[in-house]
């Protein structure tokens, strides 16, 4: 067993509706050997400098995040996709202690085989930002704007990624629109969307 890391305590010991949840979880991590590191203000289990799985929470439940879960096998049926974009993690959710305690022997199946798969040194096969579907609107801005088109085949593959996630997410063509025409000066100067 690993020894917890003490730059990560504040996230067990502050208040949450997930604080019995969490540690029981930290537990389960640090019995496999993963060493205990603070990323993205959540801890996260590292096997030599890999990020493996991490803990984190949300309104309706607790998790662990498996970074390459997607390459895990899931013989119980209990892994998550959280959105149909994330292509490489997955999740196992709880919505109580009880639980985690149930699924003790399954969890820590899932957390020996995520470090198999980064023993073995496994990727993910990520979509190339050409797979991505074009909305028929940014199709139209393209013909009527050759300029836009160029500005935005210039932008990095991952910043095209993110417009075209942001830009087909509505199910509204006109909203749709609204966030192409939102986002034009920022592709025009070569800005991702978060920039």
């Amino acid at each position: 067993m690993n020894t917890p890391n003490p730059a990560v305590d504040f996230f067990f010991d502050k208040p949450s509706q997930w604080q019995n949840e969490y540690k029981k979880l930290r537990q389960l991590a640090l019995k496999t050997g993963l060493v205990e590191e603070l990323k993205w203000g959540v801890p996260c289990y590292t096997y030599h400098g890999a990020n493996v799985v991490l803990i984190h929470g949300f309104k309706e439940y607790c998790a662990l995040l498996f970074h390459k879960g997607a390459l895990l096998q899931d013989d119980e049926q209990l892994l998550i996709q959280q959105t149909k974009n994330v292509q490489a993690a997955r999740q196992l959710r709880f919505s109580d202690l009880e639980e985690i305690k149930s699924k003790e022997t399954a969890i820590n199946a899932y957390i020996y085989q995520a470090i198999e798969v980064e023993k073995a040194g496994l990727k993910v096969e990520l979509k190339e930002t050409k797979e991505y579907e074009i909305p028929d609107e940014l199709k139209e801005k393209f013909d009527s704007d050759p300029s836009f088109k160029e500005a935005f085949e210039s932008l990095t593959p991952g910043r095209q990624r993110g417009y075209l996630l942001h830009f087909s997410a509505p199910k509204q063509a006109k909203t749709r629109e609204s966030r192409i025409e939102k986002s034009i000066p920022s592709i025009k100067l070569g800005k991702g969307l978060n920039d």
